[in-house]
């Protein structure tokens, strides 16, 4: 799932190094709490185009079809800016669509393996880490949360996902990485609240 593909190295340096990186959107979110390495958000709706691609070469096959998206294979032929995270859970693999757009004004796909989906609004627990984007460290981070979240008691109501931030020609110890776990959010607690984070990512 985790393995990096040359056009997958390539496709995401072209988009995310350079003098405008620092300018990709992100979905906005609220900082609930942190405990630990366990930090708890409250996303607001947002959409992604995503595709499921499993098998060899798993990685190229998924970003060729989603990045062929928002470069004009659609039928207004309209080419979109790259946001972050790029998401990947299990064999789907989603790009993250600027807020200006609804599901009414976002241009159709072409291929249709390419799916645009509603993400609702909703709880995660996050645990960010650096480095590669290997199974191995996937696995370990993901254990690491579900551990943290079991002891303080909240409870998990999806499945794990990865959130990758940075071009893979960001040093591998300056990655932004992190682990996504949707929760139930009566089961979080809020006492230890980041006082120093912005209350909203816009």
């Amino acid at each position: 799932m985790m393995k990096k593909s040359l056009y997958a190295l390539l496709f995401i340096g072209s988009l995310l190094a350079g003098p405008n990186a620092v300018a990709i959107e992100e979905p906005e979110y609220e900082v609930l709490s942190a405990t630990g390495d366990v930090e708890f958000r409250r996303y607001s709706p947002y959409i992604v185009a995503e595709v499921t691609v499993s098998g060899g070469a798993a990685d190229r096959r998924a970003f060729r079809l989603l990045a062929g998206y928002i470069f004009g294979d659609n039928d207004t032929g309209e080419k979109m800016a790259m946001t972050a995270p790029v998401e990947t859970r299990g064999d789907d693999y989603a790009f993250v669509m600027e807020r200006k757009y609804s599901m009414d004004t976002l241009p159709t796909p072409k291929n249709e393996r390419v799916q645009l989906r509603n993400k609702q609004a909703r709880t995660v627990a996050v645990r960010r880490f650096s480095g590669r984007w290997s199974e191995r460290n996937f696995e370990r981070h993901r254990a690491a949360l579900l551990d943290d979240l079991d002891a303080l008691g909240v409870e998990v109501t999806g499945e794990p996902e990865l959130a990758r931030y940075n071009s893979p020609f960001t040093p591998w110890f300056l990655r932004r990485n992190e682990i996504i776990v949707p929760v139930n959010p009566e089961s979080v607690e809020t006492e230890h609240v980041v006082a120093d984070e912005t209350a909203a990512r816009l």
